[in-house]
């Protein structure tokens, strides 16, 4: 068996003397591992660094073998990303959230968005609001959506100012006024509808990964007994630290 894709890097471990597992999150292939002969050489070394986009080859015999990789250097992003503190804590967290996803289950949508989140990421003015909307793609694609599109209690579109934290779903804040130290803020960029444009505020970055943060801890990480992973609280700390 054979196919040929493209990938992002998302892990690397040792095997043997001298060969690595390499993972990566693949468009058409979803989150895939392969065996990558001579992978701790000095030429691949630079290759299988997570961040990097790779053009692969995977060969296996049946398709439920682990198979190996062939890996070409596309786009090589892991140097620059790993010079940075909020872009290194930042692609591991990224890694920590794909992992949710099966393995070997296509998802094209979230190749596309983490491509170009990885491309951002020691961007200290954009990385904050594309992680945090990755997070709600995220809980999406896990089955966890967040219902941000109308009001909950009204059926209203517009004057959304809250979630509720018992069923995530948007809150107006008229409606909401009464329960709204309940409720979790809303900011407008998380919408759907949101259109890019404005920078978004350190106030309403701060209350986007608190509402991601809440949802993330009880349903993703929460369903399998673990916490938020040490790779988030890293990312936040370095978005603070850049913000300031």
């Amino acid at each position: 068996m054979e196919w040929r894709d493209e990938g992002l890097i998302i892990g690397v471990r040792r095997h043997g003397e001298g060969s690595a597992i390499a993972e990566a999150m693949t468009r058409a292939h979803g989150r895939h591992l392969g065996l990558v002969r001579g992978g701790r050489s000095a030429r691949l070394r630079a290759t299988l660094q997570p961040g990097n986009t790779v053009g692969l080859v995977w060969r296996a015999r049946l398709d439920e073998h682990l198979g190996a990789y062939v890996v070409e250097p596309l786009t090589l992003r892991a140097g620059r990303l790993m010079a940075s503190a909020l872009a290194l804590a930042g692609i591991n967290y990224l890694a920590a959230l794909v992992r949710f996803l099966p393995e070997r289950d296509p998802h094209e949508a979230v190749y596309e968005t983490l491509s170009l989140v990885a491309g951002a990421l020691d961007d200290e003015a954009l990385a904050p609001a594309l992680v945090a909307r990755f997070e709600a793609q995220m809980l999406a694609e896990c089955g966890f959506a967040l219902d941000l599109s109308r009001c909950a209690a009204t059926g209203a579109t517009d004057g959304l100012a809250y979630v509720s934290p018992k069923s995530g779903r948007a809150v107006s804040a008229e409606a909401g006024a009464p329960w709204r130290d309940r409720l979790l803020p809303l900011p407008p960029f998380l919408r759907e509808s949101a259109r890019l444009g404005a920078e978004p505020s350190a106030e309403e970055i701060a209350d986007a990964f608190r509402l991601t943060g809440f949802f993330l801890a009880r349903d993703l990480f929460g369903s399998s007994g673990a916490p938020l992973p040490d790779s988030r609280a890293a990312f936040l700390s370095a978005a603070a630290k850049g913000a300031r």
